[in-house]
């Protein structure tokens, strides 16, 4: 930033979070520049939606992890044309806002705006998504706290912007485009980095819980086609040698709520960012003990499952399984086990379903299922060399993601900069 100049004279910008601006940028309320667009009912053109990192999207282009779900009935949306500024009414105040490069439609809910001539499309689109002017939608929008948040044109439609003349505009959004392109070059980089110390991790450990830490001990074939060669001194019984099923009820529901994922196995629900239906009362739950495995049987073919560290109580369609000799089996190499890639694979082939969505593991596929089991002595060990060994990769996973985090800044510093005059290009 310090090898950028600035321009001669600045002036007072009387714009919440913009001091100063160059002297001959115009400061004009979004009603001038800006036109609300009548709601014109139209379901026949494509589906667009507003996020918060990425701005006016393909509603088809998205994870669909992260897609909210639409109505089925399209016919009250609203037409959006190329240019448009697009604000989702509810989120505009975290930033859910953009400038759209798409023909196509969205929630009635949402605020269109069309654009005057006066204002260039690629210099808005960075304008109206920096942070002052999310914290204008902030202040303008109304409600309680920051669950339910509305933003109105009446109030919108008096938010103050600094313009600069078109010309200017247009070299800024060239140099925005530029920069932003490298930086996100340079993320992205670093993010295939990330991915592969977590393969590399992920490797690791796979490898450790299915043949062990010794490369050099003998080898036999475990007599189970998925499973393959195992070390000769491990045993391999069926689940159901091994476990128990357990259907333990809450009586008061008081217990701690848990939640179990592919991604974090059993996990307090209070830890995760989620926003689900919370029951009022949750008497009747399953519970689950300190060791037990937990199996999300909906989500089992994607490594729903995890070995709980507490007592806690999970929904009454979970799969609770309970060691039948306590203390056989370390609770990290279990865990680790259980949710390998043979082991998962293995789940994904045994579910029965019409399609992924409907895929159920029953308890009785589960039991099925061989199980390795080493000396208990030689879990502990697997642990202790296992976590050695990723300690570094997941310190330098999270060194990398710092230096996203300072890049990603960055780059926001840079557009606020730019669009608000604090450099001059």
């Amino acid at each position: 930033m310090v090898s950028f100049s600035k321009y001669e004279i600045y002036k007072e910008s009387n714009i919440l979070g913009v001091d100063l601006i160059p002297k001959h940028w115009q400061t004009l309320p979004l009603c001038a520049l800006a036109r609300l667009k009548s709601i014109t009912n139209c379901h026949d053109k494509e589906l667009l939606s507003v996020y918060l990192d990425l701005g006016v999207i393909r509603f088809s282009e998205v994870n669909e992890k992260r897609t909210n779900v639409t109505s089925e009935d399209l016919s009250k949306y609203q037409e959006v044309s190329p240019g448009d500024l697009v604000l989702n009414n509810q989120q505009a105040w975290r930033g859910s806002v953009g400038v759209s490069k798409y023909h196509g439609i969205v929630s009635p809910a949402y605020i269109v705006l069309e654009l005057k001539p006066d204002i260039d499309e690629i210099f808005a689109n960075y304008y109206f998504r920096h942070g002052a002017m999310v914290s204008q939608y902030l202040v303008c929008s109304r409600g309680v706290g920051t669950i339910q948040r509305n933003l109105y044109w009446p109030q919108l439609k008096r938010v103050q912007v600094a313009l600069p003349p078109l010309a200017e505009q247009q070299l800024i959004a060239k140099f925005l485009d530029q920069k932003t392109a490298e930086i996100g070059e340079t993320i992205s980089q670093k993010q295939r980095l990330i991915e592969l110390l977590k393969e590399q991790k992920a490797i690791l450990i796979n490898q450790a819980v299915t043949r062990g830490l010794n490369s050099d001990v003998p080898m036999r074939d475990s007599g189970v086609e998925w499973i393959g060669e195992v070390p000769a001194h491990w045993e391999v019984k069926r689940a159901k040698y091994i476990f128990k099923e357990v259907d333990e009820r809450s009586q008061t529901g008081a217990e701690e709520l848990l939640s179990v994922s592919h991604m974090t196995g059993v996990t307090p629900r209070s830890e995760k960012n989620v926003y689900m239906f919370m029951a009022e009362d949750y008497s009747g739950s399953k519970l689950c003990r300190k060791d037990d495995v937990v199996f999300n049987i909906m989500w089992a073919w994607m490594g729903a499952l995890g070995v709980s560290d507490r007592t806690g109580i999970v929904s009454p369609s979970y799969g609770v399984y309970r060691q039948q000799l306590p203390g056989n089996f370390n609770a990290w190499y279990l865990e680790n086990l259980l949710r390998s890639d043979q082991y998962v694979a293995e789940y994904n082939r045994r579910s029965t379903g019409l399609n992924s969505s409907r895929l159920r593991l029953y308890p009785h596929m589960f039991f099925d299922m061989e199980i390795s089991v080493p000396p208990r002595a030689e879990q502990d060990k697997i642990e202790a060399g296992v976590t050695a060994r990723t300690a570094q990769l997941d310190n330098a996973v999270l060194s990398v993601e710092a230096e996203i985090e300072i890049i990603a800044e960055l780059r926001n510093t840079i557009i606020s900069e730019a669009v608000t005059g604090k450099i001059k290009l």
